[in-house]
């Protein structure tokens, strides 16, 4: 039938058939329908109108095989996306392509048909290809590249199994038609698979950017996430040489000490000193959510994935892509969550509650706790492959009680704090009120003296800072401890507020190596604009050494 219609097809080209020509126009009617219905379906049912297509070409023109193959968009690789086989006759599998007909894929590559009547036809630098073929049963073959301005897109190609067939121009040129019918069906949904990415990673920016507002927005309102690590004490520049040295790198870090020792301002300096400062830096505490919530808070939420799940929802990890997540309070992590944290610190991977896709995270972990991770691992309430996960660089961060020393400065610090947010200033601290602080072990440490701070700047009437009668006494420390300390104070509790701004301005210049501009130096750093920074560097004599 092939030859008759190869025959029919050269003398209707001539004119001398009618019945020739009347087996043209159909084969033209049959492609004008195809190319209607292909234009009209949506994106996500073109493959399975491509097969039917086929089959309905593939019949017209008696063969036996047909198939359309497509540049896959991930790989580059040209792979079968439809098959259509005459019923007794195995199909193409879907997928095969480049990898098992090398030397036919090159000929695609470079614009060149593979046109043959016999296997044995094919030259011997395609003994890959002839393989398949044989295995295939495919005898006659003639395969197109499609390509639409100058670019490939993918081919067609139509084979006979049962008997060896001629391929004369006449027939070629059909299947050129249908040929240019189908790269322009591929075009089309490539450009319509593009947009649909583009409008997914739109959506999913569009949701990263409300989520990360919203939690930006709740850490605005933080006191602690904005404040600086104050202090020059041994113990503290102890930490601050370890923040320093692992900061550039991407090691998980733990941060170890009592509740309120600035274990977050730790975490939040390891972060602002990274390759990752640019990065969002998202917080979690592990202690204030119920069980229930943690995982979605986490790893987030599909909608539908538990009672109130009415929208999806990003995890605090995909939030924290390409930055760093803390996790404070780690020690109170459920069992079955510490085995997905795992999976995400070794792997990158997680998955949302509710959903079963694997999505990749590139985050930098920073855990804190104020318990002991060792004697947890020996009760088995913490997994022992997590302790050693995360305590790859454990920081321990001294209590206030062991750096006494840094007490005023702190003091002094909060004062500044608070003439912004209460509108009253304090100029001056009695000897007595220093040693008061000074003699205390405050149990609640930095945030304690924060909080004692604040209620004192309250209820002080002048420029002087009082103490309330409810100032705990039960935890003073013994006088042998802190005497030494006390007598150097008190002198220091004389300095005029400037003077300890003069201080202080100093210290942080120092520690960013006198860098006034950029992130987190010193500017950043005090809270000021780099010009109020340098007008108060001049109204306070300061200059940098020589």
């Amino acid at each position: 039938m092939i030859r008759r219609d190869i025959a029919a097809g050269e003398v209707a080209a001539d004119g001398e058939s009618p019945s020739a020509l009347r087996q043209q126009l159909q084969f033209e009617a049959l492609l004008a329908d195809i190319s209607t219905r292909l234009l009209d379906i949506p994106a996500d049912a073109v493959e399975e109108e491509i097969t039917e297509s086929l089959g309905s070409l593939a019949q017209s023109l008696e063969v036996d095989l047909a198939t359309v193959s497509a540049v896959n968009p991930d790989t580059g690789l040209i792979d079968t996306i439809s098959s259509w086989a005459r019923e007794g006759i195995t199909p193409v599998p879907l997928g095969m392509g480049e990898t098992e007909l090398p030397w036919t894929a090159a000929q695609l590559r470079k614009g060149v048909p593979v046109i043959y009547s016999r296997p044995e036809d094919l030259p011997p630098a395609a003994a890959a290809d002839l393989a398949v073929s044989r295995r295939l049963g495919a005898r006659s073959v003639v395969l197109l590249p499609l390509a639409v301005a100058g670019n490939l897109v993918g081919a067609v190609t139509f084979s006979t199994v049962h008997r060896e067939v001629r391929w004369p121009d006449a027939i070629v040129q059909r299947l050129r038609l249908i040929g240019e019918m189908f790269a322009s069906v591929l075009v089309r949904c490539e450009s319509e698979r593009k947009l649909r990415a583009a409008l997914r990673e739109v959506e999913t920016l569009k949701e990263r950017l409300e989520a990360e507002n919203a939690f930006l927005r709740e850490d605005a309102l933080d006191p602690a996430i904005r404040s600086d690590i104050v202090g020059h004490s041994s113990t503290l520049r102890a930490v601050l040489a370890r923040v320093e040295q692992v900061a550039p790198t991407e090691a998980t870090v733990l941060v170890l000490g009592e509740t309120g020792v600035g274990k977050e301002l730790v975490a939040k300096d390891i972060h602002d000193k990274s390759a990752r400062r640019d990065a969002v830096f998202v917080k979690v505490n592990c202690a204030a959510l119920p069980a229930t919530l943690i995982e979605s808070e986490l790893f987030g939420h599909e909608r539908g994935a538990f009672t109130g799940a009415t929208a999806r929802k990003l995890g605090r990890f995909e939030l924290a892509d390409g930055g760093t997540v803390f996790l404070d309070e780690i020690g109170e992590l459920p069992l079955d969550l510490q085995a997905k944290l795992l999976r995400v610190l070794q792997d990158g991977e997680m998955e949302r509650l509710g959903s079963q896709v694997t999505r990749r995270v590139n985050v930098r972990v920073v855990a804190a706790t104020n318990r002991d991770l060792r004697a947890a691992v020996a009760e088995k309430t913490f997994r022992a492959d997590l302790y050693y996960r995360l305590a790859v660089f454990p920081i321990e961060v001294p209590p206030l009680r062991a750096r006494r020393d840094d007490i005023p400065l702190l003091v002094w610090y909060f004062l500044g704090q608070f003439r912004a947010t209460l509108g009253k200033t304090i100029e001056h601290v009695p000897t007595n009120v220093m040693a008061r602080l000074l003699a205390y072990d405050w149990p609640g440490n930095i945030r304690e003296l924060r909080n004692v701070i604040e209620r004192a700047v309250i209820i002080s009437k002048t420029r002087t800072l009082m103490l309330d009668d409810v100032f705990d006494s039960a935890h003073l420390a013994g006088d042998a401890a802190v005497s030494r300390s006390v007598l150097r104070e008190r002198l220091l509790a004389e300095q005029t507020l400037e003077e300890v701004e003069r201080e202080h301005i100093v210290a942080v210049l120092n520690a960013c190596r006198w860098r006034i501009r950029g992130r987190a130096q010193a500017a950043e750093r005090l809270g000021l604009n780099p010009s109020t920074l340098y007008s108060r560097m001049k109204k306070l004599g300061i200059r940098r050494p020589s």
